[in-house]
């Protein structure tokens, strides 16, 4: 699955002031990271709300991307979930058309052991009939997929084609590297590891900076790809204040207020998020104007 590589962009939603779909942004947002040189899109991912989405509302959306990227960059679906049995439900009976693969969380509350992701990842492999793409995020989940485990998952099952792994842990990362078989795509979760996981020999990042910033991140991870790490550390290091403001008060507001700066669409979030304050929306602005990004 050599299209993955690269840099993969996790869509926010974007939202009119009274929290109904900007659909109108979205189409925007879409178009913005294409024109950007982002290498595929993750729609349905945690960046975009999905937890306050309807199921109405994510068909709509999922109609909206499929129609304006039109086929020209490769789609990866969001289908995750803490109760395996409907998960497996739900993959046999949705239509995938235009999707390459799907991105699924490990499971979240119920915080299982090892034995229980393992076995509850095998089910989602057997049901799904794309690629699956584990993703690890003990932050947001409360259980950590050790490297054991996917690596467990990478050798037992052909449709398990990779991880997202966003543990923040250079070191975690790099065993993933190190024990993968031949082809198993190892991407960051995180945007500050982004670089230095391509650096260690890992294939890319599904990243929330990367939709308000494409040019210069894009460019940044194919220059890593390529080992030209002396002009990609340059970006990754201008990079860096940019992946602190959009976390400072959570995702995606940050990211929110980063696109509204940039007139792609409004900074509002559903409860029980609410938008960046105002010197945060400053202080994005001031960043944006000091780099010229």
């Amino acid at each position: 699955m050599q299209e993955l590589k690269g840099t993969g962009v996790a869509l926010a939603t974007p939202f009119n002031e009274d929290l109904s779909l900007d659909l109108n942004g979205l189409g925007q947002l879409v178009e913005y990271n294409i024109s950007g040189g982002v290498d595929y899109l993750v729609v349905m991912g945690t960046t975009a709300e999905n937890a306050t989405l309807t199921s109405a509302e994510k068909d709509k959306i999922i109609a909206k991307v499929t129609e304006v990227n039109a086929g020209r960059l490769p789609l990866v679906l969001g289908v995750g979930g803490n109760n395996t049995t409907a998960l497996v439900d739900e993959l046999k009976t949705r239509d995938f058309t235009g999707f390459k693969a799907i991105l699924s969380v490990s499971p979240y509350y119920n915080r299982p052991t090892q034995a229980g992701i393992y076995a509850h990842y095998l089910a989602i492999a057997e049901a799904s009939p794309l690629p699956v793409i584990l993703y690890n995020v003990p932050g947001r989940t409360g259980s950590n997929v050790l490297p054991e485990t996917v690596i467990k998952l990478a050798n037992d099952s052909e449709n398990i084609i990779g991880v997202k792994e966003a543990a923040g842990d250079l070191a975690q990362m790099m065993r993933l590297i190190k024990e993968r078989p031949d082809e198993f795509l190892v991407l960051s979760g995180d945007d500050l590891l982004a670089l230095p996981t391509v650096s260690a020999g890992g294939d890319g990042v599904i990243s929330v900076l990367a939709q308000g910033l494409p040019g210069i991140f894009s460019e940044m991870m194919k220059q890593g790809l390529q080992s030209n790490f002396n002009e990609a550390y340059k970006k990754h290091y201008m990079l860096m204040p940019a992946v602190d403001l959009i976390f400072a008060e959570g995702n995606p507001a940050g990211i929110k207020a980063l696109l509204a700066s940039k007139n792609i669409c409004n900074d509002s979030v559903r409860l029980p998020l609410v938008p960046a304050t105002e010197t945060l929306k400053q202080n994005i602005a001031t960043y944006l104007s000091e780099t010229g990004l």
